[in-house]
């Protein structure tokens, strides 16, 4: 959403269109799991607004689908062949997602575009993107974010919150420090999958993770 408060902005969505081309040119494999938190916030809307809980979770759902399908346009108006894989079926706008299909996807070059999460209520954006992550068999799962890693405190919030150039999953279990919920870190954990968390609003910042610049924070065990 950008600046705005609310909904897609076409120019972020279009700058990071232009740097997923970038790493995808260089021979990498993308596949870009996308919530829906500009839209619609499922646990949000289940404690203020009083919507049940497995609804409101299907319904942050559809709102990562649309966000893919923006991402889905500008990546193809750049030039970049994408498929969008959901966890709902929605055959008219999205294929289903299969485990072996994206992971063919991959290989004939294209970049994949997951949504709707697990497809499951109580599971969240950052489970479903370690799941998909271990499914395809990722080498690394980028946390895009609005600030430059991990920190002991909320950055926006605390002004002289410590910035961790690395740590480890316990770390972040046992801190309780709000990189990605507990059960994506588990996963993670589990897997030895690393995770760098970076802040996506820099441009050319994807870039330069991929090439192994000091970006951001690594968490591994």
């Amino acid at each position: 959403m950008g600046a705005q408060g609310f909904g897609i902005d076409p120019t972020v969505v279009s700058r990071l269109s232009e740097e997923i081309r970038e790493i995808h040119q260089l021979g990498v494999q993308v596949a870009c799991v996308i919530g829906g938190g500009n839209i619609f916030r499922g646990l949000s809307a289940n404690a203020s607004a009083g919507i049940d809980r497995v609804t409101a979770d299907h319904m942050g759902m559809l709102a990562t689908l649309i966000n893919s399908l923006a991402l889905q346009d500008q990546l193809e108006r750049h030039g970049v062949h994408t498929r969008v894989l959901s966890a709902i079926e929605v055959r008219q706008v999205a294929e289903p997602y299969l485990r072996r299909r994206a992971v063919r996807h991959l290989e004939k070059g294209r970049v994949i575009i997951i949504a709707a999460g697990t497809g499951n209520p109580y599971f969240t954006t950052d489970t479903a993107a370690a799941l998909r992550a271990m499914e395809v068999k990722a080498e690394i799962i980028l946390k895009a974010t609005r600030v430059d890693g991990v920190y002991s405190s909320d950055p926006e919030k605390v002004p002289d919150a410590v910035r961790f150039e690395e740590i480890t999953y316990l770390q972040v279990l046992e801190k309780g420090l709000q990189v990605m919920d507990s059960t994506a870190i588990s996963l993670c954990m589990d897997n030895q999958l690393p995770i760098i968390v970076f802040n996506s609003g820099v441009r050319g910042n994807i870039r330069r993770v991929i090439l192994g610049e000091k970006i951001g924070s690594l968490v591994r065990g």
